[in-house]
């Protein structure tokens, strides 16, 4: 698994993130200028045809004022 990143796989993870990202109320291009992710890779993952990397997604939920949590042991 060395070089591989990992991925953003939690449905509910992947729901929250795309609902912020569409209620932001800017647009793909300066939020990807803002977060440093690229405006093809948010429109991928809004549109629910890619994932993000876990580093993708932080810095998406930084600049939109969200955070992500490890919620080991299912709590």
């Amino acid at each position: 698994m060395d070089g591989m990143k990992k991925r953003v796989k939690n449905p509910d993870i992947e729901e929250q993130l795309r609902e912020a990202i569409l209620n932001c109320g800017m647009s793909r291009h300066k939020l990807s200028q803002l977060c440093g992710v690229a405006t093809s890779q948010l429109c991928f993952f809004v549109n629910m045809e890619r994932s993000l990397t876990m580093t993708s997604a932080a810095k998406v939920a930084k600049v939109l004022g969200l955070g992500l949590t490890d919620m080991k042991g299912g709590k």
